[in-house]
């Protein structure tokens, strides 16, 4: 039950007089059923600190643990396979499949876990249910809502059932209704699915829904 850990965190690009620190010792814990918003000027290391936890990136320095498991521990061949079954992704753009249905979109998450067909079908019709999108199961991506879409991404990243969720500023192409329908959304499946949520965003309309505002700037958390 520990979420997401973040210990002295750092990455370093280049060398010598070409060294850039994009995170400099990052220290952050995000509990189960915490939902943390983190804000910044752009280029103050947002996307870099996201993708790091989300084991896109290797840290150069410090420890990622997440739901108790320390990603430093792992071999490289085995991070893939803890990201899918860990960790949910939820983008800007909803980046869904465009010749898949709603419901594809989530069955084919299914596949890749290796789960029961049958199980695998119901659950996913289960969590499109449950963010109003009952009726849109067969629709393909573009018949879809810019918030229908990002629902359907929301669904897609609780698909593994993972122990982190991430979101890179998934209300950026929404307007102010539709927006705060998605994160009010996202912010009922965190607290009932007690997953740990990070939410990188330029969208101040959003931040009263967070638990938490975390502010980075030139890569270091300057309020926790």
């Amino acid at each position: 039950m520990s979420g997401l850990i973040l210990d002295k965190v750092s990455k370093v690009y280049g060398e010598g007089d070409n060294r850039v620190a994009a995170l400099n010792e990052v220290s952050l814990q995000v509990l189960p059923g915490e939902f943390v918003a983190v804000v910044g000027p752009s280029g103050s290391g947002k996307t870099t600190m996201l993708a790091v936890a989300g084991a896109l990136l290797h840290p150069t320095s410090g420890k990622i643990s997440i739901g108790g498991t320390d990603l430093n521990s792992l071999p490289k061949a085995a991070v893939t396979g803890f990201r899918l079954k860990h960790i949910g992704f939820i983008l800007q753009s909803s980046n869904l499949v465009p010749y898949l249905t709603a419901l594809d979109q989530l069955l084919l998450i299914g596949k890749l876990n290796k789960a029961g067909a049958k199980q695998s079908e119901q659950k996913a019709r289960d969590l499109l249910a449950n963010l109003d999108l009952k009726n849109r199961l067969d629709h393909y991506p573009e018949a879809l809502s810019g918030g229908e879409r990002q629902r359907v991404a929301i669904a897609r990243a609780l698909m593994s059932d993972p122990d982190v969720l991430l979101a890179d500023e998934p209300t950026a192409s929404l307007d102010s209704h539709r927006g705060q329908q998605v994160v009010e959304m996202l912010v009922r499946e965190v607290k009932s699915r007690q997953k740990a949520a990070v939410m990188v965003t330029h969208d101040e309309r959003m931040l009263d829904f967070c638990d938490r505002v975390i502010r980075i700037e030139d890569g270091s958390l300057v309020n926790i």
